[in-house]
């Protein structure tokens, strides 16, 4: 099968199998992006869940530190009473802590002088004795005279009655000229935060944690290490990353479990406090993970689908070009001789002259007629007829052989050869190779004389004034003349010179 005929079946099976492959690759980049802003979505959606989580968190902690805070302030107001001398220790005692009786989690609340003693105990009208100069919330506020409401470290109560971790808030008391007078202080139990962050959904792998400006981990629910409360976390990069930014949101691995969660985090009002929810990314994306997997399947049985499908449509055309192209050359084919036939002669021709008049190059024809068939048929019958013009259909054939030139079976025991870009020297000489190759044909006896054939060609070239019919009309008369002059010549049409 020549190239020129191969391409133009192919072609319909490679657009195909291009398009196939673009919608595949078009599904695939539909289903990517939808599944990408699915998961984005899937994120956002988790960010804002633990973002209204870390509200809840900052608005209880919040409205409780006003509790503290109010109790503490009411404490030291009660303080610089001057009309509390002389009253009874019931009512003292009642005055100077009525407004602590609402904080929850509540401990002592104590009335520390300038050395850190005791003056005043919310849980006994008679103070128990006992000195916190050491503790941190005592240091800073004789450092510090501006330091306002001081949140403590957390630290173990110093009675063996209680192992609840507390942390402390206090206030300054100053005298009218500022100097340092003492400390208000209220401590309250951690187990708030536990209870407030065990009534939140954070799923199986999430934790909650309360950490100070400085790193200082207060709270975690659940805890992932034992003996975590009060450890300096601000080292570790996650906690780090928050101490800077205060307030986001990032995806991180822990460095306690390696496991990867989503922190969304903030500060608490103007609290040095920082609340961080940290979901477990396995969680968040797990709905999406399942989603994404049968989207993904679905979207691979119907890609391979749709490629099976184009697999077997390009054999079925393959097999139906194949087809076409058989009955194709068989309707442009002379059965006997293998030569192309009238029909294709006549396409051939006009397509070549179309060609001939646009490029001015020369055309040549070539009418080729057998000397004495007739006769020769007679004595051989048809089936010796039959083979003698097969044997002179090969001469030809074997003589033509550049791509664009055409031998034919033009009818009978006639031939015709269409020459585009030839002129009538070059005409002359394949018409001349032609001749005496068919003159040498071996003979089917020693007394039978061999088989001739007479040419008659015309040309075509940028000067004649000639049309299609008028040249194949010479060259049917030119090799009317070489049978006539003798026949095994021949003839050109413009010259009538002849061989």
């Amino acid at each position: 099968m020549s190239p020129s005929l191969s391409r133009p079946t192919r072609r319909p099976e490679r657009l195909l199998i291009v398009g196939s492959v673009l919608t595949v690759l078009l599904i695939m980049a539909i289903v990517t992006a939808l599944l990408i802003r699915e998961h984005a979505n899937t994120l956002q959606s988790a960010k804002r869940t633990a973002n209204n989580i870390t509200q809840l968190i900052d608005a209880d902690v919040l409205r409780n530190v006003e509790l503290y805070d109010m109790a503490l302030k009411g404490l030291i107001a009660a303080t610089e009473r001057n009309d509390l001398q002389g009253v009874s220790a019931s009512i003292r005692h009642l005055v100077l802590f009525d407004r602590s009786a609402a904080a929850p989690y509540k401990g002592d609340i104590l009335l520390l002088d300038a050395n850190g003693e005791v003056i005043a105990d919310s849980s006994l009208l008679t103070p128990k004795t006992g000195n916190f100069a050491d503790r941190d919330y005592f240091q800073m506020h004789r450092k510090a005279p501006d330091i306002g409401l001081y949140i403590s470290r957390p630290f173990m109560a110093r009675c063996i009655c209680d192992d609840q971790w507390r942390i402390a808030f206090s206030r300054r008391i100053s005298s009218p000229d500022g100097r340092f007078q003492g400390v208000a202080v209220a401590s309250m139990r951690l187990s708030y935060f536990h209870q407030l962050f065990s009534s939140l959904n954070i799923g199986s792998n999430g934790t909650i944690n309360l950490i100070n400006h400085q790193g200082i981990l207060l709270a975690q629910q659940p805890m992932l290490e034992l003996d975590m409360v009060d450890k300096d976390l601000s080292q570790r990069p996650n906690v780090a990353r928050m101490l800077k930014e205060r307030d986001g949101s990032f995806q991180g691995t822990s460095s306690v479990d390696r496991q990867e969660r989503l922190y969304t985090f903030s500060t608490v009002g103007t609290l040095p406090l920082i609340v961080a929810v940290a979901l477990s990314t396995d969680e968040v994306f797990a709905q999406w993970k399942r989603a994404a997997v049968l989207i993904s399947l679905a979207t691979g049985v119907l890609c391979a689908g749709l490629l099976w499908l184009t697999w077997m449509l390009s054999k079925e055309l393959r097999r139906r070009h194949r087809a076409e192209q058989v009955l194709s050359e068989l309707a442009a084919t002379d059965a006997l001789t293998g030569l192309a036939n009238r029909r294709t002669l006549d396409q051939r021709v006009r397509l070549e002259w179309d060609r001939a008049q646009r490029s001015t190059e020369p055309l040549t024809l070539l009418m080729i007629d057998v000397d004495h068939f007739k006769a020769f048929n007679d004595r051989h019958g048809h089936h010796g007829g039959d083979e003698a013009l097969r044997r002179v259909a090969q001469v030809i054939g074997d003589n033509i052989r550049r791509p664009a030139d055409l031998a034919a079976r033009y009818g009978g025991e006639e031939f015709a050869v269409v020459l585009p870009h030839t002129d009538a020297k070059g005409a002359w000489v394949i018409a001349e190779h032609i001749r005496c190759s068919v003159e040498r044909l071996p003979r089917l006896s020693v007394d039978e004389p061999p088989i001739t054939v007479s040419i008659g060609m015309s040309t075509w070239n940028k000067r004649s004034r000639v049309s299609l019919e008028a040249l194949l009309l010479s060259a049917d008369q030119a090799l009317y003349e070489a049978k006539h002059t003798g026949r095994n010549r021949i003839v050109d049409a413009a010259t009538q010179q002849n061989l």
